[in-house]
């Protein structure tokens, strides 16, 4: 019987940012504004690649992709969390909570990858620019983009099936506003070894590998760069991958500080904090960094508006 009670969960209780009833309308005004934000600002990058024929270059195709990645990332669990303010309820079905983990994983696995293929770009573009467009082909972009989905499809499948095999007890509070994968096995009574295993090799590989990848593409970059004799030139190259270089940093400091402050210390709310960094603020501030420094994105979203 007791093992009965172990396996058979239902559901799990969100306890959210704040247990403040007071502090709820300011938090629902706060999150609704941003996830409109959210949706506009990706979708006008999106319309604008697709409207302005000279957008469709590699660097806006993945850019379009990752703004999509950004909208249904940010669509997994914002919509829940309004939901739960606006009716004063905490709980969310064993089911959903799985199938919002597996989402988030996904859109958050597609986002480290696209960044790494738009990082690789970037290097293309301005270590060998004479061979661009030879070597971004439509055919490798396409390849590219599958191999990003695969990997993180497989990835967030990977874990799924991790947590199947995990028991779950009477204490179903999870301290967070979304059933993020590392607090789903805290509040597991089973052995969890196997699962923080699997889950510090797959952040090792899946993560290091493409930071990595980052960092080569944009040591080569600075190189090429700081080889150019005119600083207009230096400029011009630098503007190139500036904003890109910004996105990254805000996504991987986010990410990085989810795990090391989840690793490192038995604060939850720190933790939730941060989470709420990197998948509310990052995909909000995405289109405002691609775009305002990015004449070809304004040029693209002035036709839209006429």
């Amino acid at each position: 019987m007791e093992l009965e009670n172990e396996t058979r969960v239902s559901e799990f209780i969100l306890l959210g940012l704040s247990e403040d009833t007071e502090v709820q309308p300011l938090l629902f005004a706060l999150f609704l504004m941003m996830y409109l934000v959210t949706l506009m600002g990706n979708l006008l990058i999106i319309l604008a690649t697709i409207s302005d024929p000279h957008l469709h270059t590699p660097m806006y195709f993945f850019l379009a992709n990752l703004s999509f990645a950004d909208i249904c990332f940010t669509s997994t669990t914002v919509p829940k969390m309004l939901v739960n303010i606006q009716t004063q309820t905490k709980t969310i079905s064993y089911g959903n909570c799985l199938t919002q983990m597996y989402f988030c994983m996904v859109f958050g696995g597609l986002d480290n990858f696209l960044l790494t293929v738009m990082a690789y770009d970037r290097y293309v573009a301005i270590c060998h620019p004479l061979h661009y467009m030879v070597i971004m082909n439509p055919r490798l972009c396409g390849l590219l983009l599958l191999a990003s989905w695969i990997l993180s499809v497989l990835n967030s499948l990977l874990h799924g099936l991790m947590i199947l095999r995990l028991s779950f007890c009477t204490e179903l509070e999870i301290s967070h506003f979304l059933c993020e994968f590392t607090q789903v096995i805290q509040v597991a009574c089973s052995d969890t070894f196997l699962n923080d295993l699997v889950m510090y090799f797959a952040t090792g590989i899946l993560g290091g590998i493409p930071l990595t990848g980052i960092l080569f593409s944009y040591t080569k970059i600075a190189c090429s760069i700081l080889r150019i004799s005119s600083h207009g030139g230096k400029y011009k190259a630098f503007s190139t991958c500036g904003s890109h270089l910004s996105v990254v940093s805000l996504f991987y400091g986010t990410a990085f500080g989810v795990y090391l402050s989840s690793a490192a210390t038995q604060n939850t709310r720190a933790s939730t904090i941060v989470s709420v960094m990197y998948t509310v603020v990052t995909p909000m501030l995405n289109p405002f960094i691609y775009s305002l420094r990015n004449k070809d994105i304004k040029h693209a979203l002035k036709i839209i508006s006429c």
